[in-house]
């Protein structure tokens, strides 16, 4: 059983410049983890591999967030969006995120997921957190459905999908 870490009020600065990169299987396991995911995460490469990707997830993300992510990599298709992770000691650090699917050799079957992460820009994240704030408070009551639904009237409001929707914060 893993030790539940409680987020701190505190952020790790990605160095510019730089990305933040692992390799998953189909269900979100941990196979590979460059020096800069290992380093900004706080964790050893022993305690990320073989370990759900989900280890340095951040209470404030809302789950819709990843409903779309998981839905739009099962598909075949990249994802793009902000995250907002927690690192071993709980403090925090934010990326736009990719996320690909890896094919195998005959270039039919989705054999894993790459990621790679690199630092947002602030403006961006000022935007997108209070989104995710507001996701949040209705997932309290409504579930990821509720979520959905108050990323959906953004969307709709704003005519683009979500990867334009992050593109032009």
């Amino acid at each position: 059983m893993r030790t539940k870490i409680k987020p701190i009020d505190v952020e790790r600065e990605i160095p510019p410049d730089t990305f933040l990169v692992s390799k998953t299987d189909t269900k979100g396991i941990i196979k590979y983890a460059n020096v800069t995911f290992i380093e900004v995460s706080g964790y050893t490469e022993e305690e990320l591999i073989g370990k759900p990707h989900n280890i340095v997830r951040h209470p404030d993300m809302p789950r819709a967030v990843f409903k779309l992510l998981w839905d739009t990599i099962e598909k075949g298709e990249e994802f793009w969006g902000y995250v907002k992770n927690m690192a071993k000691d709980g403090s925090y650090y934010w990326v736009f995120a990719h996320v690909t699917p890896s094919y195998d050799l005959e270039g039919k079957e989705i054999i894993g997921y790459t990621s790679d992460r690199r630092k947002p820009r602030k403006d961006a994240v000022e935007k997108i957190s209070k989104i995710y704030k507001d996701m949040l408070e209705a997932e309290k009551t409504g579930g990821i459905e509720a979520g959905i639904k108050v990323l959906q009237k953004i969307l709709e409001k704003e005519g683009k999908d979500y990867a334009e929707f992050v593109f032009t914060l």
